[in-house]
């Protein structure tokens, strides 16, 4: 099957989940809301608490907040994936002639569409409530690239594990582990300010170069290593990611 007609496919898949994302109103006020309410919440209500050593504890928080909201998009995916192995809809995508890839892909694609929405979402109340970067232009564009690179491998990621869960319930339960993970980072708080036995892991898990990454390039932070850190968790995950869930796509509908 040449190229042209797997990409044909694909824009076939990704408009369907795009549509579903459309109907489905409580994901929809979901995803619209919950950026709004994160940013206001963290900033009014814990933000007096929080010791970050910045003037506006805004200023600390938005990487955070957007890789949390990433996370939640993501975590979407898995159910979706999920929902569509456990209601036989695959076995009748066997039966076209489509490209294999293509169901997966049109998971993913909907998936970042949808966390750039809420990045977007995000970045504007952050600046209606006093953030205020101080970014070049090149600076905005390796920023907003990293995002896209998080968001893309967390997306296969979902996509992988809504294949190898056997329910739409367990696919759930993945959903939680990505909304944790920004919590034990530098997302919030300096990790320093954990207690020792979280330190280490809050240091070096996937999130915390990430946000440190980001901070840096928008609010002049010390970056470091994290920038290369940060390509390289995201990258080692993508690959992964995308080979797991292909494969399981495979192995799951070959029978």
């Amino acid at each position: 099957m040449s190229v042209a007609y797997a990409l044909a496919d694909s824009r076939v898949m990704v408009t369907r989940s795009l549509r579903h994302t459309v109907r489905n109103v409580d994901v929809m006020l979901t995803a619209v809301m919950l950026p709004v309410v994160l940013m206001l919440m963290f900033v009014y209500v814990f933000g007096g608490a929080m010791d970050t050593g910045t003037s506006e504890y805004v200023n600390y928080v938005v990487p955070g907040i957007i890789l949390l909201c990433a996370g939640f998009g993501a975590g979407s995916t898995a159910l979706s994936v999920a929902g569509d192995m456990e209601q036989g809809i695959i076995a009748r995508f066997k039966s076209m002639p489509i490209t294999s890839s293509a169901v997966v892909m049109g998971h993913v694609v909907a998936s970042v569409v949808r966390n750039l929405v809420a990045t977007a979402l995000v970045i504007g109340v952050a600046f209606a409530v006093g953030w205020r970067p101080d970014a070049t232009l090149v600076e905005w564009v390796a920023a907003l690239g990293l995002v896209v690179l998080f968001i893309l491998a967390i997306s296969w990621l979902s996509a992988a594990f809504g294949l190898l869960l056997k329910t739409v319930e367990a696919a759930n339960a993945f959903t939680f582990v990505l909304l944790f993970l920004p919590y034990v980072s530098s997302a919030f708080v300096p990790t320093n300010s954990m207690p020792s036995a979280l330190q280490g892991f809050a240091a070096h898990q996937p999130v915390t170069p990430v946000i440190e990454t980001l901070r840096g390039l928008w609010m002049g932070t010390p970056i470091d290593t994290n920038a290369w850190l940060a390509i390289a968790w995201c990258g080692g995950i993508l690959v992964l990611s995308y080979a797991w869930a292909i494969w399981l796509f495979r192995n799951r509908t070959s029978s």
